[in-house]
């Protein structure tokens, strides 16, 4: 808290002014970076120039060049604090899941249209479909921070517009090669370089924008 009150040039006493607690601060941070994340979704999800199971890759490509740009090392706060407070935080436990239902609902529908249009095999309820696509995803990010690089990511996309988001009486086409190229398109980063800094040797800050 010090350190974000100094960021504020505000005195570190004058916190419970604005918050009643550490977690209510949390839950204003979650529900910002939220508002910020419905944006892209209805970036994606409302491109009325694309089909609506291209929609569904376009948000995932997306959110893909947004974890590029911070070097694989920052993911999704959503699914962060899904690990670390919805256990010790009732508030935050209560928040989350609100989240998780609204954003469940944004793809729903998305998924829908989908399948309505043909492009989506209409076996699962399209809300069961967000539910399985969400979850997957949040996994696929923490296995990217873990590793420090797309492969988690690109493999997720890959085999699920191939099997679960397939458009109806195709084949899932054989990668063999997949990991490798997934290496060739997003060469390594030095090791040598620490987190969170750019080639000149300076901390870098995280923009959401």
């Amino acid at each position: 808290m010090r350190d974000i009150c100094a960021a504020a040039g505000a005195p570190q006493g004058s916190f419970t002014n604005h918050f009643r607690s550490k977690e209510a601060f949390a839950e204003e941070v979650l529900d910002r970076y939220f508002d910020y994340l419905k944006g892209l979704v209805r970036q994606a999800l409302s491109d009325q120039t694309l089909t609506p199971r291209q929609r569904l890759k376009r948000y995932l490509d997306i959110i893909t060049g947004k974890l590029e740009r911070d070097r694989w090392r920052i993911g999704c706060l959503i699914g962060d604090l899904s690990l670390e407070a919805s256990s010790q935080s009732k508030l935050l436990r209560e928040r989350l899941h609100a989240i998780f239902q609204e954003w469940r609902t944004l793809f729903a529908s998305c998924i829908a249209a989908a399948q309505s249009a043909g492009e989506v095999d209409s076996k699962f309820d399209a809300t069961e479909l967000a539910e399985f696509l969400l979850a997957s995803w949040e996994g696929a990010i923490l296995r990217m921070k873990v590793e420090q690089g797309p492969a988690a990511l690109e493999r997720f996309k890959t085999i699920v517009f191939e099997t679960v988001f397939k458009l109806p009486g195709t084949f899932a086409v054989s990668r063999p090669q997949h990991t490798a190229r997934i290496g060739r398109r997003y060469p390594r980063r030095s090791a040598r370089r620490g987190a969170g800094e750019d080639r000149g040797g300076k901390r870098s800050a995280v923009n959401l924008n």
